[in-house]
């Protein structure tokens, strides 16, 4: 049940799409074997030049969006680190989680590179991090994958206020409810029971809606796509469907 990418929104401006799963948004080196670059297929498929304003890490998918000019590009790129936009993201995790929440707890960067990671966490500065985020519905199944003989779960809606690198998924552990299908910040025996019992293997984080201001006519530009493939199934077999329109 794989997806590919689509573009959800064009004009001479800049180019919206949905990105899978499993997609790199451009080459890198710390993945320099993956084939699958969204920004290349992007090209392909629109005929353009496309400069990239933000990223999805790897194993989220959703809403992304890039300029058609460098200009436009730089444009987009100073909303989204500003106050102006608006960044909401579906995610599954662990437990019940509060109702609703502002996670303000500062992130050190995060280090790819080996020569980075020399340096000890104690010392590299942290910066600020915020995350808003709402329960949208919880689920109690009868299996015992930790210590209890059932286990919980929660579908959350995130709100970015700042765009740390994997800030959703490190902000989560840190409040201890790990996000399903994450191998770094997760928890490997929740992700091992969905990929077995539900066939769902993936991060289950997925960027829902963008909203900006348009840099040409000045107009709000709301952009959205739902989750899709395994993630839309899960949603489906835990009757979390209706929840998506609250």
């Amino acid at each position: 049940m794989s997806c590919e990418p689509e573009i959800i929104y064009e004009d001479e401006h800049l180019l919206a799409a949905y990105k899978p799963e499993g997609w790199l948004v451009h080459r890198s080196e710390i993945d320099r074997h993956e084939t699958r670059i969204l920004l290349q297929h992007l090209r392909n498929l629109s005929g353009y030049h496309l400069y990239p304003v933000h990223r999805l890490d790897k194993p989220t998918s959703g809403v992304i969006i890039f300029g058609k000019s460098s200009a436009v590009a730089a444009q987009l790129q100073h909303q989204l680190e500003g106050k102006g936009s608006l960044k909401k993201y579906l995610a599954v995790c662990r437990g019940y989680c509060p109702e609703q929440e502002t996670i303000d707890y500062p992130l050190p960067p995060v280090a790819d590179f080996k020569h980075q990671r020399k340096r000890p966490k104690s010392e590299l500065p942290r910066q600020e991090a915020i995350t808003l985020f709402q329960r949208l519905a919880t689920i109690e199944l009868p299996y015992e994958v930790d210590r209890y003989p059932t286990s919980r779960y929660s579908l959350v809606e995130i709100q970015l206020k700042t765009g740390r690198r994997h800030q959703i998924r490190r902000h989560f552990k840190h409040i201890h409810h790990p996000l399903i299908g994450c191998p770094k910040y997760g928890k490997s025996s929740h992700n091992h029971f969905f990929s077995q019992q539900f066939n769902c293997g993936r991060l289950l984080l997925h960027a829902v809606k963008l909203e900006l201001q348009h840099p040409a006519s000045q107009k709000l530009l709301v952009l959205q796509a739902e989750p899709r493939g395994k993630f839309m199934k899960l949603l489906q077999t835990f009757g979390w469907s209706d929840a998506l329109n609250h």
